[in-house]
């Protein structure tokens, strides 16, 4: 199996890092790095093959995360696109997951972590690592015991994936922020999640949302 990866990153060292230990996993390939998301359209014009994975920083210069990972999945739907940040910041994440991208990770993973996502990522089109810290055994079970989730719920859960903050979203529900902040502790906890962005990839995965 071969998989070929594309980068686009404005810091030159981190990239071209990167790019030397995605060659050290079996089977992985980067076919394209670029510093932002205008040279890595120009690039990809004439690429062959095109990534099956695109590596995108979040803030880049000229053409931002967002604006990179929008204009791929217009242009190449079929590219799976996963964001890569210096933080876990919900905001900046969820834009990124809203323009396309089907993961993130975070620029201090692992080399194990970053293997495993892309190789999960290839695979099933998703990875979320706060459920992937669950065991198998444990997910297995709360598949099988899974709480149908409320309308309400759910709405909820459509407007999590949005830019807007927990109490703008309870103004739109016209609920206060008690209330609001119940839906939260009560989606990760059925979906067993941590933060914002985990809750809104694992729904995603699921089926329950769109983007």
């Amino acid at each position: 199996m071969k998989i070929n990866i594309g980068l686009v990153d404005d810091h030159v060292l981190f990239s071209k890092s990167l790019a030397t230990l995605l060659h050290t996993f079996d089977g992985f390939e980067v076919v394209v790095d670029a510093r932002n998301g205008i040279e890595l359209l120009e690039k990809c014009r004439s690429l062959k093959p095109l990534p099956d994975i695109m590596l995108i920083d979040v803030e880049m210069p000229v053409m931002n995360g967002p604006q990179t990972a929008k204009a791929l999945r217009e242009k190449y739907p079929e590219m799976r696109l996963v964001a890569l940040s210096m933080n876990d910041n919900d905001g900046s994440v969820i834009n990124m997951v809203r323009a396309g991208c089907c993961s993130y990770l975070l620029k201090d993973s692992s080399p194990e972590i970053l293997e495993q996502a892309l190789r999960e990522v290839y695979i099933n089109s998703y990875y979320n690592s706060e459920i992937h810290n669950n065991s198998l055994g444990k997910l297995l079970i709360t598949y099988q015991h899974a709480t149908p989730l409320s309308d309400s719920e759910i709405e909820f859960l459509k407007l999590a994936g949005s830019e807007l903050s927990y109490r703008e979203i309870a103004n739109v529900m016209s609920l206060s922020e008690r209330t609001i902040d119940g839906y939260r502790s009560s989606l990760f906890d059925k979906l067993k999640v941590q933060s914002r962005t985990g809750m809104v990839l694992e729904a995603m995965r699921r089926g329950l949302i769109k983007l």
